[in-house]
């Protein structure tokens, strides 16, 4: 069957069961999507806000906290950080010097939660407290010989090992994947940009991969290539896992699974997106938003958008209920879409 056939399919089918293929902000309260075991009914009220007073643009990246908090992170300078309980209510906003806001990370030392924010204007890698308070900047990295000035380096994503090193995507610049001890002394450079196996065409997200205590690594996007690479921690390449038609962000990790906003999907066209949700084997297993995932000889088919739930997700969260918060880029000015486990 091909995509047209298949949507064409896919719209009867809801027609049929009195749902519309809807766009974003109009889905009613019993949309259910995704597959498998991964299916969820769609919240698109889940925090809203006054955009008089809480504005935002891009809506970039959210983590939780320990006490259950939903933190995003905005590239609107009125209000960089919007903190939301679960159900959706604001806590509290900070921020105004951040303008090109990007990735946000989040990691427990001895018992207090930091911050990582990376900013795309700022070329650089902010340390905060919960509170905004900045504890520790990375400005480019000139001690690598790598970059020629800052402009060059223009950083997505951290992740932060618990012995505290932090390892930076550059995912908008030259591709390298930078690593620094807990005090920001480099310690290995890897990566860059290329068509290599150790290389990236987009190093957009970066996670650490604790699913095997064994052997802990390092899951990073290369988004052009519809992949997710895995690296031993000192930035040796082990495989690639091939996920045709999606063009990926950072990968999120929680209970085996892997869960990926997928900003574009198909040919990479706009307002396509979707959600991609891996099991323990590193299988496509749902795709809210997109197509049911399907292996031919062991070989994932390509990847889709089949209803207009998402413009273009750029992040998923994952509360303790298994509950989902998907913020947007280049989605209205949009807040995010809770995705209710069922």
């Amino acid at each position: 069957m091909d995509r047209r056939t298949f949507v064409k399919s896919s719209a009867t089918q809801l027609f049929a069961m009195g749902i519309t293929p809807y766009m974003i902000g109009t889905a009613t309260k019993d949309l259910i999507i995704g597959h498998n075991s991964h299916r969820y009914k769609v919240d698109t009220k889940w925090g809203k806000l006054d955009a008089n007073q809480v504005p935002v643009n891009d809506c970039h990246e959210m983590v939780v906290d320990a006490k259950g908090r939903i933190i995003m992170l905005t590239n609107h300078t009125k209000n960089n950080v919007i903190i939301y309980d679960s159900s959706g209510k604001l806590i509290e906003t900070w921020g105004t010097e951040y303008p090109g806001a990007h990735g946000l990370s989040i990691h427990d030392e001895n018992g207090e939660e930091f911050l990582y924010i990376t900013d795309n204007n700022r070329h650089q890698v902010i340390k905060t407290r919960l509170n905004g308070e900045v504890m520790m900047t990375l400005d480019y990295p000139s001690e690598t010989g790598k970059y020629p000035n800052k402009e060059s380096y223009i950083p997505t994503e951290t992740a932060i090992a618990d012995n505290g090193d932090i390892y930076v995507a550059d995912g908008y610049g030259l591709q390298y994947i930078i690593h620094y001890d807990a005090k920001g002394n480099l310690k290995n450079i890897f990566g860059g940009k290329g068509m290599g196996d150790s290389n990236f065409g987009n190093a957009h997200g970066i996670c650490i991969d604790k699913r095997n205590p064994n052997e802990v690594e390092l899951l990073i996007t290369d988004r052009m290539a519809n992949s997710l690479k895995r690296f031993r921690m000192d930035g040796t390449y082990l495989s690639s896992i091939h996920l045709p038609g999606a063009y990926i962000c950072r990968p999120v990790i929680a209970n085996q699974h892997v869960y990926l906003a997928t900003i574009w999907s198909d040919e990479g066209s706009s307002n396509t997106g979707f959600i991609s949700i891996l099991n323990e084997k590193n299988e496509l297993i749902s795709a809210p938003g997109g197509r049911v995932p399907r292996y031919e000889s062991g070989t994932l088919q390509k990847m889709y958008q089949s209803i207009n739930v998402f413009k273009h997700p750029h992040d998923v969260c994952i509360d303790k209920n298994e509950d989902l918060y998907v913020c947007q880029w280049n989605a209205g000015q949009s807040y995010p879409i809770k995705l209710i486990r069922v």
